[in-house]
């Protein structure tokens, strides 16, 4: 005699969420794309009913604020290589999963390192000598920060997150101390000589910043996917027991790794000072090294990836000034409408790693495999 059936006594949820197996380049890109497109018609309605604009001339306005000029495009592309250069610099410390959030105080004190540089040795040492100088500490600056959370999290399993954000905080009240202390000709770099400065090319101071962080990118790509540090960061950060068992020693890649981190934030505050701002101060990184986080997550840490996330972040807030100045909007109105647009970007991101399997089409399936 067979036991009765026994009936689900539970309601079944209206859809469950799946892990993606696999997702095509294809896929990709019409999910990515579709979400933009989504997000262009969700902001032509809030245009329409908060400001009573045009869509069409406010979309024209944002790509005008980066494409109607040629010196336009190339402040993008300056401010695109100062937030590229700081997402390169997380890429291996994220793929590790030590989540480096200090970024913002590494790369002030790299700038902190080369401003100090230009200030005390500009007029006394060989400019050939001086870059090289400022290159080797700007590095160990940043280095050096990166280094201390990652030894803690190495010998003691303290919380990176917090550490290195309290570095941050550190690294501002050092360049707000020495500024202070300095106030008046030497609080600015410019003020005293040009010594130190990159060399203009094509008109520009920062033109070398595009080449050298152009350069650290594909650098970057190629040291994470083909090198066999590259794989020990992989295997750790999938699973330090994993690495463990494999013979990985997780403390040296972990420290060996927030080296490399720190020490590309502090080349990056090298380019800021030297090829872009020429002067050093608490807002030197200009809140990038947090932005920096969201461009290293949605790029899932490629960073030939990150040099489109980039460049469409730096579009994106460049076409809200231009907005907001253009037709008298509030800054807040202006930064919703980019906000939108990264949101659905953002949210495609879901759909891409995950599947909704709807009640109705799990029965069917289930259905379809009885009936076999």
């Amino acid at each position: 005699m067979t036991a009765p059936e026994v009936r689900k006594t539970h309601a079944e949820p209206l859809f469950r969420i799946a892990r993606r197996n696999a997702v095509s380049v294809k896929t990709k890109i019409v999910t990515r794309a579709a979400a933009i497109l989504l997000a262009l018609v969700i902001d032509a309605f809030f245009i329409v009913l908060v400001t009573k604009l045009n869509p069409f001339a406010v979309y024209a306005r944002i790509f005008a604020a980066s494409f109607s000029a040629p010196m336009l495009f190339m402040q993008l592309l300056r401010d695109l290589t100062s937030l590229l250069c700081i997402g390169v610099a997380l890429a291996p410390a994220f793929r590790m999963r030590f989540w480096n959030i200090g970024a913002e105080g590494q790369v002030l004190m790299g700038g902190f390192a080369t401003a100090m540089c230009m200030i005390f040795l500009g007029d006394r040492i060989p400019t050939s000598a001086l870059f090289l100088v400022m290159i080797v500490t700007s590095i160990l600056a940043g280095a050096v920060w990166g280094f201390i959370p990652a030894f803690f999290k190495a010998n003691w399993n303290t919380n990176e997150t917090l550490f290195t954000l309290m570095m941050n905080y550190v690294a501002i009240q050092i360049v707000a101390y020495a500024v202070n202390i300095m106030r008046g000709e030497r609080a600015s770099v410019g003020s005293i000589n040009k010594a130190g400065w990159f060399p203009n090319i094509f008109g520009y101071n920062f033109t070398l910043n595009i080449f050298i962080v152009a350069a650290l990118t594909v650098a970057m790509y190629i040291y994470l996917k083909y090198t066999k540090h590259g794989y020990e960061i992989a295997v750790v950060g999938e699973s330090e027991r994993t690495a463990k068992y494999a013979g990985i020693n997780v403390k040296k890649v972990t420290i060996r790794t927030m080296l490399i981190s720190g020490a590309l934030c502090g080349l990056c505050g090298l380019i800021l000072v030297a090829g872009d701002k020429h002067t050093i101060a608490t807002n030197t990184a200009g809140g990038n090294g947090f932005t920096a986080i969201i461009v290293a997550w949605l790029a899932k840490f490629n960073t030939i990836y990150m040099t489109l996330i980039s460049f469409l972040l730096v579009f994106l807030e460049k076409g809200a000034r231009e907005i907001a100045s253009t037709y008298g909007l509030n800054e807040y109105i202006a930064g919703i409408i980019s906000g939108i647009i990264l949101f659905f970007i953002l949210g495609s991101e879901f759909f891409l790693q995950y599947r909704l399997i709807f009640r109705h089409r799990a029965e069917h399936a289930e259905k379809g495999g009885a009936d076999k």
